[in-house]
């Protein structure tokens, strides 16, 4: 179990400081004044099978997080503080995966303990600034997210500043200094600037401008348009995308000398259609090749990969030729019985237009309660030409969480 210096500072003066909570001195002395705890159990039962690899995988881990949030340290109006734990388990009841046996297809949910937040922020009006570890997503999790569909979540140590001054408007900028990754005790020292910038035009309309230059990897500047109307009864939702890659302004030692050798490009495009719980949509996403000798392709190393480019993920690390995803969503929404969905994805490669398979996944997810859910989820890859092995993965989970 690692923790960065800061997280440690932060948890130790929460932890030492809790048993003040709610009791006060002779001359009435509160830490803080206000507090919320909450927690989660997420049981996971996951199979995974890729042909012509080891041994298909099976997996039941169950993720426990354990946080409090904590108001007005002090007695200071806007002085506020996270603290949050999480532990992932087997238990030894079904490790038969790798990284916990070798002999078995991966799924990355190792057995380990972190301290997922631990964080000092203070609000002065519509600003906050945050210091500490951090738990934070940007727009649909593209560039910036918290992976949270596997166990362990992703988080950054970072010293961040939101400002929603300006009516629809929200910038964010963060320097981040530490990436703690989903795998086991992996903390990426970075030394990265994070900015973005979202305005909502009209009902219809929110446009999103953004820089994340990452440290020794690359810069990429883009802009992103959202929005949705009715038309006749239907809603209809949309969204473009175009963003652009370059070499790094910024170094991190660590990370040696990587650098991409010219510009690549990336965009999407995406329509989806709502009538009365009948959903359909369509998307074309590309994440172009390199210029230049030395290949390569647009990435996204900070995204919540898994709900990018099919749930098979094949493609958490882009083909060296690029990639493009066409796909088609299908599904039903209902408030008592839940929700279907179904996504058809065809891949090729930006370079030569190679066959790199096709995907179907399907999910079932429903609220059983005010506090528990559940889903049920699987996802067929097949190969075409890539080599990349036909896939097979289900999932059943249960998601309990509560707060007091």
């Amino acid at each position: 179990m690692k923790f960065s210096w800061f997280s440690l500072i932060v948890a130790g003066f929460l932890l030492g400081a809790s048993s003040f909570a709610s009791a006060a001195d002779d001359e009435g002395f509160t830490l803080f004044s206000d507090s919320k705890l909450y927690g989660q159990f997420r049981p996971r039962y996951e199979y995974a099978d890729v042909n012509g690899g080891p041994e298909a995988a099976n997996a039941f881990t169950i993720r426990t997080v354990i946080g409090g949030k904590f108001a007005n340290l002090i007695k200071i109006n806007g002085l506020n503080a996270d603290l949050e734990a999480t532990n992932v388990s087997h238990f030894g009841l079904m490790d038969d995966y790798k990284p916990e046996q070798g002999d078995y297809d991966v799924i990355m949910d190792p057995s380990q303990t972190r301290m997922t937040q631990a964080n000092l922020s203070y609000k002065f009006g519509e600003t906050q600034f945050i210091a500490g570890r951090k738990m934070f997503t940007l727009d649909n999790q593209r560039f910036v997210g918290h992976v949270g569909w596997r166990q362990m979540p992703q988080t950054y140590d970072t010293l961040a500043v939101i400002d929603k001054s300006v009516k629809g408007l929200t910038l964010t900028g963060a320097y981040v200094f530490g990436i703690n990754k989903i795998q086991e005790n992996l903390r990426q020292k970075t030394n990265s600037l994070v900015l973005n910038g979202s305005y909502a035009v009209t009902k219809q309309l929110k446009l999103t401008a953004y820089g994340y230059l990452l440290s020794s990897i690359h810069d990429t500047y883009g802009i992103r348009a959202t929005g949705s109307t009715k038309v006749s009864g239907t809603k209809i939702s949309y969204e473009a995308e175009y963003a652009i890659q370059d070499k790094p302004t910024l170094k991190e030692d660590a990370l040696g000398d990587v650098q991409p050798d010219v510009e690549a490009e990336y965009y999407k495009l995406g329509v989806k259609t709502n009538y009365k719980g009948f959903l359909i949509g369509l998307a074309y996403e590309v994440l172009g090749e390199k210029e230049g000798s030395e290949g390569g392709a647009f990435t996204t190393p900070l995204a919540t990969l898994h709900g990018m480019n099919g749930w098979a993920d094949k493609f958490l690390k882009t083909p060296a030729g690029g990639l493009e995803d066409l796909n088609l969503t299908v599904g039903y929404i209902t408030k008592k019985h839940g929700r279907i969905v179904g996504i058809l994805r065809s891949f090729e490669s930006n370079a030569g237009g190679t066959d790199l398979g096709s995907e179907f996944d399907l999910i079932y997810a429903r609220k059983i309660n005010k506090n528990l859910s559940m889903i049920l989820k699987s996802a067929f890859y097949d190969e075409g030409d890539s080599g990349k092995g036909d896939t097979t993965k289900y999932w059943l989970m249960l998601d309990y969480k509560f707060s007091h």
